[in-house]
């Protein structure tokens, strides 16, 4: 049976050994399943000696399950589109800030909000800086 060692990164079995990748989060999954579910070491002893809690690695098993090795990845976390900060809020917010350059952020939001945009001033602020909109101070020369 394959035995993954961590410390030196390497996949041993009866046959030889193959060196992996550091940061090669999927194997190293895949490993502690095989060893958890083939190798007789159970859910328990392979999710600790993994460093993954119990819970965890049932959600590993069912992910491999129904999507294979490739469902293992690691996966970026919160929102995956920018769902405030839509093409027609970003429209908006530029026509405001062109309607009245010295409206701050706040008021411009406060605009948005009035016409059933769920914006916040962070977002609009933003856009501001995204698209070069600030409010330019004038310093006098002495």
């Amino acid at each position: 049976m394959c035995e993954f060692n961590q410390d030196e990164s390497m996949l041993f079995g009866p046959g030889g050994q193959l060196r992996v990748p550091d940061g090669d989060d999927i194997t190293r999954k895949m490993a502690m399943l095989i060893e958890g579910q083939c190798g007789g070491l159970g859910p328990n002893k392979a999710a600790a000696k993994y460093g993954f809690s119990r819970q965890r690695y049932f959600q590993l098993r069912k992910a491999f399950e129904s999507g294979g090795a490739l469902a293992l990845a690691n996966r970026k976390r919160g929102p995956k589109t920018n769902y405030r900060g839509t093409h027609q809020a970003i429209k908006e917010v530029i026509r405001h800030r062109f309607l009245d350059p010295l409206a701050s952020a706040a008021v411009v939001a406060q605009k948005m909000r009035q016409c059933d945009y769920s914006i916040s001033t962070s977002t609009v602020q933003r856009i501001i800086g995204a698209y070069g909109l600030e409010k330019k101070t004038l310093r006098q020369c002495n």
